[in-house]
C-alpha cells in the first residue's frame, strides 16, 4: 500500500487587521516584490570600474601638467636697479647676480647654476693661495727687520700687488681680468683678518705681521740674537764671571791632559831607561868589563828626549822619580872627565826578561863574526907601557841595533859602550849605530 502523501505543515501566522482595506489590492502587491539580481553589477565588476576611473584621472592630470610645462614661458628677471625689482610679471634677481633686461649675469667669483649664482671653487682656491703668499711676504719682511735690521716692519699694499703682478699669476692660472681682480680682493680680505693693518699719514694701507705669527718665521740664529739683545745687561754683568769659569775649566782640562801626557810619556821613557841600562850591564859583563856598566844620566836624557821635550823639566823629573823608586837601579855621583856627574847603573845580574834573552841569542849568533873581528882588532893595538905616554883614547864600538817587526810591535835593542882610556876611566859615551 502506498502511503498517503505527506503534507507540509505550515506555521500559522497571526493575521493582523489591515487598517486600510484598499492596500490589499493586487497592484500594490506587485510593486513590493524584490528586483532581479541581474539589475546591479557584481563586486568584481565594481572594482574594475573604479580602477579604470583612477587610471583615466591620473592620465588626464599628467597630460594637463605636461602641456602647461611645455607651453609655459619662464618669467624674465627683474632689473637689479629697476623700480619693478619686485613684481609678479618678473622673477627677482638672485643673490650674487646682476640682472638687466630680463637676463642674469653672475658676479666675479660666482658661476651660473640654473637660475642661481653659486660660488666658484677654483677662484676660492686661488684667493686662498694668494692670501698665503701675502702672509708669507709680510711676515718675512717683518722678521728680516727684527733679526737683521733691514727693510721695514710695515709693508704697503700697493707694493704687494706690484710684486704679485710681476709673477704673472693671471696667465699661469688662466683667469680673466675680473676673476683675477676678485681673487686679489678676496685674498686681501682673508689676509686682513690675520695681519695687522694701519693707515699711513698719506692714507696708504699698510700691513704688518703680528708677533705671535712672526715667531713661526724666525730662524734659530735669530732667536739667539734676540735673546742676547733682551738680556744684554745681565750678560754684561755676568760676563766676567762666565769668562773666569770658562778659563778655569780650560786650565783644569789642560792640566789634566798635561799630567796624563807626562805620566804616559814618563813611563815610556822609564821603560827605555831600564832596557838600556840592562843591556849595557849585560854587554859590560860579556866584554869582561871593557865597557862600563853605568851610564851618565844627563847624556841618557839627551839621547831619549826630543828637542822640544828637553824644555820641559817636569818630564825628566818624573823619570828620575821612577828611577829612584826602582830597587833594580842604582843612582850615585861619579867623577867623569873631571866633572861631577850623576850616573845610573843596573844592579841586577843578568837579564830579567826571558824574551830579551832569546833575542840576544839570535843576535849573538848572527853577529858572532863581527864580535870576533872587533876583538882581534883590539888585540893588535899596542898596550900602553908604564913609561910611555898615555895613548889617545879610542872608542870600542860595539853597537847593535836590531829591529824586528812582529805584527804591530816594534822592538829595538840598543847596546851602549863607554870610551876606554889608558887610565881605565871611561867617559860614559853613548854609542848607537844602526845595522
Amino acid at each position: 500500500m502506498s502511503s498517503p502523501p505527506s503534507r507540509r505543515l505550515k506555521k500559522s501566522i497571526p493575521k493582523t487587521p489591515n487598517p486600510n482595506p484598499s492596500s490589499s489590492s493586487p497592484s500594490s502587491l506587485g510593486i513590493l516584490k524584490e528586483p532581479s539580481s541581474a539589475l546591479f553589477p557584481s563586486k568584481g565588476e565594481l572594482l574594475r570600474l573604479l580602477g579604470a576611473l583612477a587610471i583615466a584621472l591620473a592620465v588626464a592630470v599628467s597630460c594637463k601638467y605636461a602641456v602647461n610645462f611645455i607651453n609655459r614661458q619662464p618669467k624674465p628677471f627683474c632689473d637689479s636697479n629697476g623700480e619693478d625689482s619686485i613684481s609678479d610679471s618678473c622673477e627677482p634677481c638672485p643673490n650674487n647676480g646682476e640682472c638687466s633686461k630680463g637676463h642674469m649675469n653672475c658676479l666675479p667669483g660666482y658661476k651660473k647654476s640654473g637660475r642661481y649664482c653659486v660660488e666658484d671653487g677654483e677662484i676660492n682656491q686661488t684667493a686662498k693661495k694668494l692670501s698665503e703668499w701675502i702672509e708669507h711676504r709680510v711676515c718675512e719682511a717683518s722678521v728680516q727687520f727684527l733679526c737683521n735690521g733691514a727693510g721695514a716692519v710695515w709693508m704697503q699694499e700697493a707694493d704687494l700687488w706690484k710684486e704679485l703682478d710681476k709673477q704673472n699669476l693671471k696667465e699661469k692660472l688662466g683667469l680673466d681680468n675680473d676673476s683675477y681682480v676678485y681673487a686679489k680682493q678676496k685674498a686681501m680680505g682673508i689676509a686682513d683678518g690675520i695681519l695687522e693693518i694701519q693707515k699711513s699719514s698719506f692714507g696708504i694701507k699698510e700691513l704688518k705681521c703680528p708677533d705671535w705669527l712672526s715667531d713661526k718665521y724666525k730662524t734659530f740664529s735669530c732667536y739667539i740674537r734676540q735673546w742676547i739683545h733682551h738680556h744684554a745687561l745681565v750678560l754684561v754683568s755676568l760676563f766676567p764671571l762666565l769668562l773666569g769659569i770658562a778659563a778655569f775649566v780650560i786650565i783644569q782640562l789642560q792640566n789634566i791632559w798635561r799630567n796624563l801626557y807626562l805620566s804616559t810619556r814618563a813611563e815610556q821613557l822609564y821603560q827605555q831607561v831600564c832596557e838600556i841600562l840592562e843591556e849595557n850591564a849585560t854587554t859590560a859583563k860579556t866584554m869582561n868589563n871593557e865597557c862600563e856598566s853605568w851610564v851618565v844620566a844627563s847624556r841618557l836624557r839627551d839621547h831619549l828626549l826630543l828637542p822640544r821635550e828637553r824644555k820641559d823639566p817636569l818630564l825628566w823629573k818624573k823619570v828620575e822619580e821612577f828611577v829612584q823608586e826602582d830597587s833594580r837601579l842604582d843612582q850615585y855621583p861619579k867623577l867623569v872627565k873631571g866633572e861631577q856627574k850623576v850616573v845610573w847603573e843596573w844592579q841586577v845580574e843578568g837579564s830579567l826578561s826571558s824574551s830579551r834573552k832569546g833575542q840576544k841569542m839570535i843576535t849573538s849568533s848572527k853577529l858572532g863574526s863581527d864580535e870576533g873581528t872587533l876583538k882581534s882588532v883590539a888585540q893588535r893595538r899596542p898596550r900602553a907601557g908604564p913609561s910611555a905616554a898615555k895613548p889617545k883614547s879610542f872608542m870600542k864600538v860595539y853597537n847593535r841595533k836590531r829591529i824586528r817587526n812582529t805584527g804591530s810591535t816594534l822592538e829595538q835593542t840598543v847596546h851602549i859602550c863607554q870610551n876606554a882610556g889608558a887610565t881605565g876611566e871611561s867617559g860614559g859615551e853613548l854609542c848607537v849605530s844602526a845595522m
